[in-house]
């Protein structure tokens, strides 16, 4: 039996009975829109969710995601692919996994990871066919632009025996001396999320080893959520200094989703756990995260920003789906991990803005501060009990705002919140404008360094090392422009640099490169 090799198809050739018109239009449509994002990543149109596959190849960074070329939808996934050299600029190369006509993945090619095989890059992904998702495996060529999948696929036909579960799909997959190992996301109903552990000699055949270890869905994390979920999505098992960490986003059908980790110990045949963490504060905003260490050995993250407003809007904008700025993820002096967007993005930055130290309330920011593309860094010190709001996004009226808010604890000794207030974010009542929140550390003096990233629709903050993610979208968005800073309470900006942020598109894309 021979692989079966993937190559190209032309629009006409997936589209079916869909106009090729229609479908190439879905590029013009995205571009014109806006609301899409222009310094994140994003698919040339249509779907776009999961980051799967992401590495650092021979000097080159490669994001492969969970892609629908033809619709705003998700269905019969592909698996897009872009490279970059410096996290910054992208290029898009061409689909790496389309779901065959016969065969396990003949309902998608779901998520999954890229590991090197003696050389061989290889994918391990979970293809849909009906209701059941199964591991597979593609090898590539040396540039990653051509993929044949096994014959052998699946390379495990089921879940494991005997275990009542509430999904299985999504992979880890690492070396571990001679034996590949591998995670599959899932979760044992009437207990909780879990990760199956498996291992194997080639990729192919797999023995399974038991789960890593299974959370408790009324065992919880301070704040939100209080639970662990029914299932584990997008597990990721990596170590961070002396620190092991499982990431994974708790999943429950009817429930809002979380991306959360344990931070413990990995000792061969399981995890144990000494925290619950969350990993970002905006709940679904931030899902699925997969991340990669680089060749200087730094831990890159990225995650799938959601949409927030409704399927009928989402249809006409023509794409769906937001890729994060890529992270640096470090760890914290609280043990808990830190987040920061990774240093390259700065390349982008334009016409700065600085101010001195003010107190906040007494003097008006200047009127160069505004946009649709910022990047905002503000050094901030609160009396006890304070309160600090940095609006964006805000029309000359204020009809229109989103405001980024800090609260010091009164008590001097504690930490803080960090929240998001989206109520007057737009004017369309159909557009999700819940609040995000949690909690963030102070420096003993109330000092807190805040950033603020501005794209269009998408919204990622980072305070206190923690991470709060979101989208916006409002009705006047060529007026909501304006950037305040306000207070209650006594705060001090120590200081305040601002910086309009360069495009890295600039016209659309094909959906097929």
């Amino acid at each position: 039996m021979t692989h079966e090799l993937i190559t190209t198809p032309t629009t006409a050739s997936v589209a079916g009975p869909v106009a090729a018109a229609v479908v190439d239009g879905l590029s013009e449509r995205a571009f014109r829109d806006p609301h899409l994002p222009r310094f994140h990543f994003t698919s040339p149109g249509g779907w776009l969710n999961d980051p799967n596959g992401l590495s650092h190849w021979n000097g080159v960074y490669h994001l492969f995601y969970q892609y629908n070329p033809l619709a705003p939808a998700h269905h019969r996934i592909h698996w897009g692919h872009a490279t970059s050299t410096d996290l910054v600029t992208w290029t898009d190369e061409p689909v790496a996994l389309v779901p065959g006509t016969t065969g396990p993945d003949r309902d998608g090619c779901w998520s999954g990871v890229l590991v090197d095989d003696g050389g061989v890059p290889t994918l391990v992904y979970s293809g849909r066919h009906g209701e059941r998702e199964l591991p597979c495996v593609a090898t590539g060529s040396p540039d990653l632009r051509h993929w044949a999948k096994d014959p052998g696929n699946p390379v495990i036909a089921a879940p494991p025996e005997g275990v009542d579960i509430t999904a299985y799909r999504d992979h880890c997959v690492w070396r571990e001396g001679a034996v590949w190992r591998q995670l599959v996301g899932s979760g044992i109903r009437g207990q909780g999320g879990t990760a199956f552990l498996y291992d194997s000699e080639d990729l192919r055949s797999w023995r399974y080893v038991g789960p890593l270890l299974t959370g408790d869905a009324s065992r919880g994390v301070a704040g939100e959520p209080d639970w662990t979920g029914t299932m584990w999505e997008c597990v990721d098992l990596f170590r961070v200094e002396d620190v092991d960490v499982l990431a994974f986003s708790a999943w429950d059908e009817g429930t809002t989703h979380h991306p959360l980790y344990w931070t413990g110990r990995y000792e061969r045949d399981t995890f144990v756990p000494d925290a619950l963490h969350r990993l970002d504060y905006g709940q679904a905003y931030f899902y699925a995260p997969q991340s990669t260490r680089d060749a200087d050995g730094r831990r890159i993250m990225f995650g799938w920003l959601q949409e927030g407003r409704g399927e009928e809007a989402t249809a006409r904008a023509g794409w769906s789906g937001v890729m994060s700025l890529p992270r640096l993820v470090t760890l914290g002096p609280d043990g808990a991990l830190a987040q920061r967007p990774v240093p390259e993005l700065e390349r982008l930055r334009r016409d700065h803005v600085a101010t001195g130290a003010f107190e906040v309330g007494e003097t008006p920011l200047s009127d160069a501060i505004r946009g649709d593309q910022l990047d905002l860094e503000v050094t901030l010190r609160l009396a006890p009990g304070a309160t600090a709001r940095l609006g964006v996004r805000e029309t000359p009226d204020g009809a229109e705002r989103t405001v980024v808010e800090i609260t010091r604890d009164a008590d001097a000794e504690g930490g803080g919140e960090l929240r998001l207030r989206r109520e007057h974010s737009s004017l369309d009542p159909d557009v999700d404008a819940g609040p995000r929140y949690g909690r963030i550390p102070f420096a003993p003096d109330g000092t807190v360094d805040l950033r603020v990233l501005v794209d269009h629709s998408a919204l990622e903050i980072f305070a206190g090392g923690r991470a709060l993610t979101a989208r916006v979208y409002p009705t006047r968005p060529d007026e909501a422009t304006g950037v305040s800073l306000t207070a209650t309470g006594s705060v001090t900006c120590a200081r305040l640099d601002a910086w309009h942020m360069a495009p890295i598109v600039d016209r659309p894309r094909p959906l097929w490169p």
